[in-house]
């Protein structure tokens, strides 16, 4: 059985006003040490004051967004004189992620990040996770209420990247819940409908890479897979992406990508390695190791610079620091938590 991989509920992002130019926030709330905002803008530095710069380019194309959450609670430290603190968080801060775009108003958060990015000379980074009957009824349950609204939906987001340079990591969990049983075999056709429906509007953008989600070094074998990824239009994207939102170690991951890669034209792919720093949690519940596990760590650094032709880059598709869900402790899925951020930061050393 394939495992949930949690942190769903980014679906709640909010983007900053500074970002879309006007005051929008779709959902999300205050945990831990305090809340924030998730979201963009286009400064060099947070809301409330920390500085949160760019990272080189070349290596590292994609967009930091300085008014994040993560870049809210490093002000917040600061202002609070908890410079060690801060110190940890801005490890998260300085680093490019994903931004999971909501269900409402997903041409204007859309827009907004590929603006700010662009007017960084960077590439955003964009998660669209909206698919009806998404998560099979667990944390992060949702999606598009059927399937009209969701190519609607995946139009307005499309119209909102525009010709502006964008990297979207399509459906995580999607093609892998068909082949597990958690998604009924009645919505099989209409899924499959809907993810290769979706890459061929995002693919006729002339500035925009799109990789499908293929589960992770312990969801079962490529094998299994392979055909429901090309049906569910890998062949037309760009390529796939691996361990989003879980913990697999970057060579595990690599390993499961590029087995999957043989059976599917050679095709690239993308590794999350923002939580997977020590591994995958082995304690406690199997079923819910997936959900804030302890001990984690920071994994490296977004780059394209992974010294192998089939990894494209490494990425912070998850947004370190904000809950798996309701488990050991956490908050909702997708808000942000804290006390979670700062051990996943420690633990990843200096």
């Amino acid at each position: 059985m394939y495992r949930k991989r949690g942190a769903r509920g980014r679906a709640r992002a909010r983007t900053s006003a500074a970002v879309l130019g006007a005051a929008l926030v779709i959902a999300g709330c205050s945990s831990g040490d305090g809340g924030g905002r998730d979201g963009g803008g286009d400064g060099g530095g947070g809301r409330d004051g920390a500085e949160i710069g760019q990272r080189p380019g070349g290596a590292d194309p994609f967009w930091v967004d300085p008014d994040g959450r993560a870049a809210e609670q490093v002000a917040r430290y600061e202002k609070a004189g908890r410079t060690a603190e801060a110190g940890q968080i801005r490890k998260i801060a300085e680093q490019p992620t994903g931004l999971w775009i909501g269900p409402e108003n997903p041409g204007q958060q859309a827009r907004g990040y590929t603006r700010a990015a662009r007017r960084a000379g960077r590439t955003a980074l964009l998660v669209l996770y909206n698919i009806p009957r998404r998560d099979c009824g667990r944390y992060s349950s949702g999606g598009a209420a059927d399937g009209d609204a969701y190519r609607a939906w995946i139009d307005a987001v499309a119209e909102g990247i525009g010709d502006r340079p964008a990297t979207v990591v399509l459906e995580p969990d999607a093609v892998p819940h068909l082949v597990d049983g958690c998604t009924p075999a009645r919505f099989h056709e209409e899924r499959y409908d809907l993810l290769k429906g979706a890459v061929t509007r995002l693919k006729a953008l002339r500035r925009t890479k799109v990789y499908l989600d293929a589960g992770n070094a312990g969801w079962g074998e490529p094998r299994q897979i392979a055909g429901p990824l090309k049906r569910a239009g890998a062949e037309a994207a760009d390529g796939f992406s691996v361990n989003v939102s879980n913990f697999y170690s970057t060579e595990d991951s690599i390993r499961y990508g590029k087995e999957l890669s043989a059976k599917v034209g050679g095709k690239p792919f993308l590794v999350d390695t923002s939580r997977n720093g020590n591994g995958p949690y082995t304690g406690g519940d199997p079923k819910e190791r997936w959900c804030n596990p302890p001990g984690r760590a920071l994994g490296e650094a977004p780059t394209t610079e992974t010294s192998d032709p089939l990894v494209d880059a490494y990425v912070w598709v998850k947004r370190p620091g904000e809950s798996d869900g309701e488990c050991k402790g956490g908050p909702k899925a997708g808000e942000w938590w804290a006390r979670y951020a700062l051990e996943l930061a420690r633990a990843s050393g200096a």
